[in-house]
């Protein structure tokens, strides 16, 4: 019997995740398994992997072929080389401590460019939200100068027609008063 370790899809449409599973390699992709060693969510930044290490590297030891996919993710997990330096102790090219010491160093080293990545994604985020707020806060500005220069144009209107009224007011008074002292004169004769 062939063995595989590979991908089982689930989740919805256009969003799933998948299961790192030993099956058959005769057995349909999503269905009987002999053992679920992890997850896999590409739908995170970065990739979110749960992965039983151990599990994966007895199944490879035993001969277990591996899927394209599941092939990178465990090589970035670090199964593939571990594998490689157990090989490097059982041939006694190496000890088992230098084994242990190389794995850790490139533990170290794998973790430190996860860690920079989140960090520059966060502050990708942030700088991103910063921008926007200030885009926002200058776009309010300019909205809040456009509001203010429009009132104080509906202010100088409203003055400029209350004077053009008083004006005209000031004139009607005049006309109505020259107009009585026009009629007073008239009348006087007639008496």
């Amino acid at each position: 019997m062939a063995v595989k370790i590979r991908l089982q899809r689930h989740g919805k449409k256009n969003f799933a995740f998948f299961h790192i599973v030993v099956a058959d390699t005769r057995a349909p992709r999503d269905g009987r398994y002999i053992e679920q060693i992890g997850s896999y969510n590409p739908n995170t930044d970065p990739a979110t992997i749960v992965l039983n290490a151990e599990r994966a590297l007895a199944w490879l030891n035993v001969g277990a072929e591996t899927s394209l996919v599941v092939r990178r993710i465990l090589s970035y997990e670090g199964v593939l080389l571990r594998k490689h330096l157990q090989c490097g102790v059982a041939k006694g090219a190496i000890t088992q401590e230098q084994a242990d010491k190389k794995f850790a160093d490139w533990k170290a080293q794998r973790d430190a460019k996860i860690n920079a990545k989140k960090e520059g994604i966060a502050k990708a985020a942030a700088d991103k939200s910063k921008a926007a707020a200030e885009a926002e806060a200058k776009v309010n500005q300019e909205r809040a100068e456009a509001l203010a220069k429009k009132k104080a144009e509906a202010e100088e209107a409203a003055r400029a027609a209350a004077e053009a009224a008083a004006a005209e007011k000031a004139a009607q008074e005049a006309a109505a008063a020259e107009a009585e002292t026009a009629e007073a004169p008239a009348e006087n004769p007639e008496a």
